[in-house]
């Protein structure tokens, strides 16, 4: 099951993990983003403790969304050692999101 990222943990769980980590970041009334979700899910459990995969609602964190510049959504940033290595904007298919993850784990 993909983590849920907010305001409060993204410190300890994305910034300081020494994993590669999948934001996606989402909101509910974005049809887009409930439309990958599943494939967000299914990364979740293909990569579950080589990969942290999770998400980060952006109505509920406002700050984390600022800070990163996310304009439009869904946004999926990758992040490894504290940086946003990758990035893939709007729906997407699955095999868009295990090319990068490969790359960068």
């Amino acid at each position: 099951m993909a983590l849920e990222f907010t305001d409060a943990n993204f410190q300890t769980d994305v910034l300081d993990s020494d994993k590669l980590t999948v934001i996606d970041f989402w909101a509910e009334w974005c049809g887009p983003c409930r439309a990958i979700g599943p494939v967000i899910e299914e990364l979740a459990k293909d990569y579950d403790g080589s990969v942290n995969v999770g998400k980060v609602n952006v109505d509920n964190n406002p700050q984390i969304s600022h800070n990163y510049g996310i304009t439009s959504i869904p946004a999926i940033l990758f992040v490894k050692d504290g940086q946003v290595v990758d990035k893939l904007v709007g729906a997407q298919p699955k095999s868009n999101f295990v090319k990068k993850i490969e790359l960068h784990k």
